[in-house]
């Protein structure tokens, strides 16, 4: 027997359910291949397809089904379909970079939502907005400036995300959704950590902490201990930023994620660096090393040898900081870690200075064991040599590391959008399987629709196989795959389109101003995402920690010895 259209997508929407979306995708292209004159349908697997696209980092197949999501929803006068087709849209052009076009769709969606007096379709509309903001701020902010002091474009975009940020918690609040409460309260907190608002940030955390507790999320409450360890850094209280990352240390133990673990130990190290109790951190950064190891991080195995050479440095323990620095330079040129090679090859002068040295650090004999576990205090700690892999494997956006890294950032974004959109598929579309609410050409809408703003001909051309919105410029352009059309349904859509096609809409500035915003850009809506930060898994945001070591610089300074010689130590840049 045939299978219908309809028991395809409910299979896709399952499989989707269930985490698996490429399985997913298989089902909804299928169902596509066979077709439906139920344009409610065809909406919703539009959607569905998008958004499964998305989960697999597909952005570009993403952007294209959201555009025919949104095609669709315009032409059949779907208010409700249309306000949720601009945010997937605005979502995916977000990841992609393309923040003047997702705030485009973000104002549509929030307009929609305000026009039909939807609070939820509000509250998400401006929880979007502030994401798009917050990303657009994050992409240009890591100059090397600290938080508070980046420029005034980046400042001037992270008080925007703040401001939606609020705005959204005041209709959250007002619903009494505690869970997107704990999720607009962690944004905010980030954002007002890189505005530089310390103590806003942490009463921000302090929210999100006291509602994952109440939902049991161990998840969100490891990323809210974290993210009130970086603030509490910047407010310089050091004791208690350790015991925040101590409790993150612990639950990222009990979650079994390991990477996390590595960042803990990481954070920990450095913050006992901060407060020169150098033999806490040795612990904490041979800790972090080992993870590092085993999972093969070169970047996180690299930062944690740097860390550790300072330390022992400080501690007046030359052959072991030597020995480090030593593999940091090793661990470097192998990952084309220009900065911190410099870095390494300072170190490594310094210390051979120290110890009276001439050789060269590759006829070193300390880099020649190569196979000797640690112990607890560094004692003969000679590293053995992780298997090769390629660095994609650790920074790109698969890696199965990255599900919940430290970064300062969305926690909506981390929820990255993830999280946003992947237990939220009935928010996001049309249910397929709400077959009372559907529309069909055969039995009509079950309201008038809103009027179509083309001519009747090119409207036409929009439901054919080979139609187009508008060109190839238009984030909604495109043809509809899978819509099936007989020689009856055809006069019902033309009958439909010429009724209303000559009301002008309103909002002809929506596809006007994205036309606007992609300019010369015929092909950026086929573009890759931009390629992500090469960092290892087991380390957080490395931007983050430089931006503490530079905060601290004085402090900094004073866990190393001097050294007898004319090198300026305490100018050479950090690699961290």
């Amino acid at each position: 027997m045939e299978v219908s259209c309809l028991e395809l997508a409910l299979e896709g929407e399952r499989l989707c359910k269930v985490g698996d979306y490429r399985a997913g995708v298989s089902f909804f292209e299928a169902a596509i291949q066979v077709g439906t004159e139920d344009l409610q349908v065809l909406s919703a697997i539009y959607s569905q397809l998008g958004n499964a696209y998305f989960h697999l980092h597909d952005y570009t197949k993403a952007l294209e089904f959201h555009r025919h999501d949104l095609t669709l929803t315009r032409t059949i006068g779907d208010f409700l379909g249309e306000a949720k087709a601009s945010g997937n849209l605005g979502n995916t052009l977000k990841v992609l970079g393309r923040f003047d076009e997702a705030v485009v769709c973000c104002q549509r969606h929030l307009d929609i939502a305000r026009d039909i007096n939807d609070k939820v379709g509000q509250a998400r509309a401006l929880y979007n907005f502030g994401n798009v903001y917050h990303a657009k701020g994050k992409s240009i902010c890591w100059s090397g400036a600290e938080p508070g002091d980046f420029p005034e474009e980046v400042m001037m975009a992270l008080r925007k995300a703040a401001e939606y940020y609020e705005a959204n918690l005041v209709i959250v609040k007002e619903l009494g959704d505690r869970a997107a409460q704990g999720r607009t309260y962690g944004n905010l907190g980030n954002t007002h950590y890189l505005l530089g608002n310390f103590r806003k940030a942490v009463a921000s955390h302090e929210q999100r902490l006291l509602i994952a507790k109440e939902f049991g999320d161990r998840s969100a409450e490891r990323r809210a201990y974290c993210n009130l360890g970086n603030a509490y850094i910047f407010l310089g209280e050091f004791e208690v930023a350790a015991e925040h990352y101590k409790r993150t240390l612990q639950l990222a133990r009990q979650l079994k994620d390991r990477a996390v673990e590595a960042q803990a130990c990481y954070s920990l190290g450095n913050t006992y660096t901060l407060l020169q109790d150098y033999e806490r951190a040795i612990d904490y950064h041979l800790k972090h090393l080992i993870i590092a190891q085993d999972l093969n991080d070169r970047i996180g195995e690299g930062r944690a040898c740097w860390s550790l050479g300072n330390a022992y440095t400080a501690l007046g323990n030359h052959d072991q900081a030597m020995h480090f620095a030593e593999k940091h330079l090793e661990i470097c040129k192998e990952t084309g870690d220009r900065s911190g090679e410099l870095t390494a090859r300072m170190n490594v002068s310094d210390l051979q200075m120290v110890l009276g040295l001439s050789y060269s650090t590759n006829s070193s004999t300390l880099s020649e064991n190569k196979d000797v576990d640690y112990n607890m205090h560094g004692k003969n700690c000679i590293i053995r040599h992780p298997k090769p892999f390629a660095l994609s494997e650790v920074t790109g956006a698969h890696s199965v590391y990255r599900h919940s890294p430290d970064m300062i950032g969305d926690e909506g974004f981390f929820d990255l959008l993830s999280r946003f959109q992947s237990n939220r598929m009935d928010d996001q579309r049309c249910s397929i399987q709400d077959r009372g609410s559907r529309l069909s050409l055969n039995s009509g809408p079950a309201s008038p629709p809103r009027a179509i703003r083309k001519s009747v001909s090119e409207a036409a051309k929009i439901l054919g196989a080979q139609g187009r919105r508008l060109d190839e410029s238009s984030v909604a352009g495109g043809s509809l795959p899978g819509l099936r059309l007989n020689q009856n349904s055809n006069q019902a859509v033309l009958s439909h389109l010429m009724a209303n096609a000559d009301s002008a809409e309103p909002d002809d500035d929506f596809f006007d101003m994205l036309v606007k915003c992609q300019g010369s850009r015929l092909d950026d809506q086929r573009c890759a995402p931009p390629p992500p930060p090469a960092r290892g898994p087991t380390v957080p945001d490395e931007d983050f920690f430089s931006l503490i070591m530079r905060s601290q610089a004085k402090r900094m300074d004073e866990q190393r010895v001097t050294l007898p010689s004319a090198t300026n130590s305490t100018s050479r840049p950090n690699s961290n």
